[in-house]
């Protein structure tokens, strides 16, 4: 009995590639861009997901010059900095991030309405 060599199965893995690879749909950086409605007519726009090495006050700053609409950078403990900006201005935003390069087109997420 000894003489017999016997070779025991490893465990296979089927996604051990996948989980070694860190290029994959969940690992996208997404930049959300979303409307809330305040009172009436009134909607704040939200941008969140930027890369933090970007100085917000710039980006906010452009922006502001750009739409001709106020905002501000608030402090999120769960998202970060989120830059607000007055009216609906998702689509304006959008066409901004893309034109200045700080976001490819694919990476945008709009949401609402």
């Amino acid at each position: 009995m000894s003489d017999l060599d016997v070779q025991i199965p490893n465990a296979f893995d089927p996604f051990a590639d996948a989980n070694a690879e860190d290029s994959g749909a969940g690992s996208k950086e997404y930049v959300h861009i979303r409307i809330q409605q305040r009172n009436g007519r009134k909607s704040l726009t939200t941008v969140q997901g930027l890369k933090k090495e970007f100085s917000y006050n710039k980006i906010l700053k452009d922006l502001k010059k750009e739409f001709c609409c106020n905002g501000t950078v608030v402090q999120d403990p769960e998202l970060g900095q989120v830059i607000q900006l007055q009216g609906d201005q998702r689509k304006n935003v959008s066409t901004f991030l893309v034109q200045a390069g700080i976001v490819k087109k694919d990476n945008i997420k709009i949401h609402g309405f």
